[in-house]
């Protein structure tokens, strides 16, 4: 898996707007691992991407009229089957991790590199995702040099008592045994 100018050059681009400049773009020492679905429980849809741009209509489900005004994103989208989405350039500050700390710093959007994987904290996560996930890790790992394994972190590592993601379904050890 390549990176070249910030990008992963074979994942889909879809870009959102939901990003700006990083306080110190050389500083991206975070990997933050997430979990998604809209609604939720629901996979294999278009609906995170229109999350991601601002374009979720309120009236496709009950839920949406909760969220379709949040500014969120994430730099990379793992789905079920592998593919991976990129709305946000590496470089650049995705707005996925919100109120955060890691380690005594605080707002953990400044340097970390958000992934969301497409599932629920209950449901397993594919092989497929396993796989494509450590395939991504590793390649950040060679390209940018904060970064490490030990630096990788849940959401609800950096964000406790708020959020809960990748939850219970996601085995930790399965993925540091495929980053090995």
């Amino acid at each position: 898996m390549d990176i070249k100018q910030h990008w992963l050059a074979d994942a889909a681009r879809i870009v959102s707007p939901n990003y700006d400049e990083r306080p110190e773009p050389s500083d991206i020492s975070l990997v933050v691992i997430h979990c998604i679905s809209l609604p939720p429980g629901e996979f294999g849809n278009a609906y995170i991407d229109q999350l991601f741009c601002n374009q979720l209509d309120p009236d496709g489900h009950p839920y949406f009229k909760e969220i379709y005004q949040l500014k969120v994103s994430a730099h990379v989208l793992v789905k079920r089957d592998g593919t991976c989405v990129q709305y946000v350039p590496f470089d650049r500050r995705a707005w996925h991790a919100g109120q955060s700390s890691y380690q005594g710093r605080d707002r953990c959007n400044d340097f970390s590199i958000g992934i969301e994987l497409e599932g629920t904290e209950l449901v397993a996560y594919t092989d497929r995702q396993y796989q494509r996930l450590s395939t991504l890790i590793r390649a950040l790992l060679a390209h940018y040099p904060g970064l490490s394994k030990q630096r990788i972190a849940a959401h609800s590592d950096i964000a406790p008592g708020r959020k809960t993601d990748p939850g219970p379904s996601f085995d930790w050890r399965r993925l540091y045994r495929l980053l090995e």
